[in-house]
This record gives structure tokens, sequence and C-alpha cells, in this order.
């Protein structure tokens, strides 16, 4: 099985293309290196896989689920760690992830857990 399935993804920012129709796959269990220069469209993609950046063209898939029409079940799959903190200074670090999971839709048994 695929954990990510890419096809033809493509990302416009107005009139500039940030992804021009990129295609790749990794197995579960498989270790991936995105490599390439700056301004490559790495982040980019990466954001498109996570939900954080609309897709603009082409089908992505993570763990079987479309960041397009799954959103949210793509979020509970994926684990993402960001160049620039999320966290918020004013609250201690029990109190971002009870945050966090609230945001994610979380009960809280599944936020204890």
């Amino acid at each position: 099985m695929d954990a990510i399935v890419v096809e033809n993804l493509t990302k416009y920012y107005g009139e500039f293309l940030a992804v021009d129709h990129l295609n790749f796959s990794v197995k579960c269990g498989e270790l991936f290196g995105f490599l390439g220069p700056n301004g490559a469209g790495k982040t980019t993609t990466v954001r498109m896989l996570c939900g954080l950046t609309r897709i603009s063209g082409g089908e992505a898939y993570v763990a079987g689920y479309s960041p397009l029409r799954e959103l949210k079940l793509v979020k509970k799959s994926v684990g993402l760690v960001p160049d620039i903190s999320n966290l918020y200074s004013e609250l201690t670090c029990i109190e971002n992830l009870v945050f966090m999971g609230e945001m994610y839709g979380l009960n809280r048994r599944e936020r204890k857990k």
C-alpha cells in the first residue's frame, strides 16, 4: 500500500507556477527524501499534502485520503513539524496541546490519550 500518492500535482499563486505537474509515490514504511533547491516547491508540496495550502490541480492521497475531499482524515493521519513555531507563548505546553486537540475535533478522552 502507498502512504503517499501524488499525480500531476500543481500549485499556482496567481500566475506563478510553484509546483508543475509533480508525480511520485511513497510506500508504507519506505524512507523518502524530498530534495531540491530553494524555491523548487518542496514546502508548498508538503503544505498541499497536509491540507495547509489549497491544491490548484492534480490529485494527492495521504494514507489513502484526499486533502481536497477528506481533509479531516488527512490531518488525523499526519504529523508535521513546521519550520516555524505554531505554539502560543502565553499558553503552557499542556494548554497548547489541549487547544490543538480541540482544533482537530478530538474529544476529551482522545486528547488525554
